[in-house]
């Protein structure tokens, strides 16, 4: 659901740690067999081990962010929460990839649901993705460095917090206290500045551009697919483009709208909301040459930067 009625108590209910959120958008992939870790790892950009929950995703052979995976390792099997849009692609991709590996990749979609908690702990019993540390403000999460640094220069400081894990629950089962909306969920995600891959991505966006280097692409991992492309841009240069908080002057626009500096087009909204302090905000990705403090407007609305990924 969308919301129950109002969105605007379903925010602050999550945003003091109360209440959940089911997420229809996503499904449920099951890893078995005893090379599942190390196969895993292989193909990912950041590293996956036993018993951790990890951001880690799938890159084209450019660098191009094609799947986003929630990966929970709890000992006997592998879990993956992932984009339910994308699933019987991800699926078939990942089958392709078995060649001789001991690996058996299962859908679960069907008798499991993901459940939001806006509490960043694990839950007893079931399998549990803990939002990345940085998005939580609670550190940063292990992910080396390069010959151009470490994660810290593509965002100094994020805008806002976002709290919380992704439950695996069996079909049917909920936890206890009052169910939000879907609505609520998002916009304290985007206040937050945590982009979400498919609603704030295209077929050109890369890592470095999203701030997901660090919380969901490590440093000095072993090679997986696009790993050059990271490593080349991350030594030598900065992103085409950066991620930024947008807030609007009275009124959302359409994601997928154009941001405009004057006449000349900048760059793309993606995920949009009524957020219950911020008022309308979304998130963005712009050319990174655009100057902070440059006049945007959105669908005729005017709209004001607050960087995510540093210019």
């Amino acid at each position: 659901m969308t919301h129950f009625g109002d969105p605007f108590a379903e925010q602050r209910l999550l945003a003091t740690g109360d209440g959940w959120v089911a997420m229809p958008d996503r499904a449920v992939l099951k890893l078995t067999g005893a090379d599942r870790i190390t196969w895993l790892d292989s193909l990912t950009s950041h590293r996956i081990a036993s018993g951790v929950s990890t951001q880690a995703l799938i890159l084209d052979p450019n660098g191009h962010v094609e799947y986003d995976l929630h990966v929970i390792d709890t000992g006997d099997a592998t879990w993956l929460i992932v984009d339910a849009a994308t699933v019987d692609a991800l699926h078939m991709y990942l089958d392709r990839m078995r060649f001789l590996a001991d690996v058996l990749v299962t859908d679960v979609s069907d008798t499991h649901d993901v459940v939001w908690v806006p509490r960043r702990e694990q839950y007893p019993g079931l399998p549990t993705w803990l939002v990345p540390a940085e998005y939580a403000g609670v550190g940063t999460t292990e992910s080396g460095e390069d010959r151009g640094g470490t994660a810290d220069k593509y965002v100094p400081s994020r805008p806002g917090l976002l709290i919380g894990a992704e439950v695996v629950f069996p079909r049917g089962e909920r936890p206890a206290g009052p169910e939000c909306g879907t609505w609520a969920l998002r916009a304290l995600r985007i206040a937050a500045g945590v982009p979400e891959v498919g609603a704030d991505t295209d077929h050109k966006s890369l890592p470095h551009e999203l701030g997901l280097i660090g919380p969901a692409v490590h440093l000095a991992k072993g090679c997986y697919r696009g790993q050059e492309t990271v490593a080349r841009l991350h030594n030598m240069g900065r992103p085409p483009r950066r991620l930024v908080l947008l807030h609007f002057d009275g009124a959302l626009p359409d994601p997928g709208a154009e941001v405009l500096a004057g006449d000349r087009i900048v760059g793309t909204v993606g995920s949009v909301a009524q957020h219950h302090e911020l008022g309308p905000i979304g998130l963005a990705v712009i050319k990174r040459s655009v100057p902070v403090e440059a006049a945007l407007s959105v669908e005729g609305i005017d709209a004001s930067q607050e960087p995510v990924v540093a210019p």
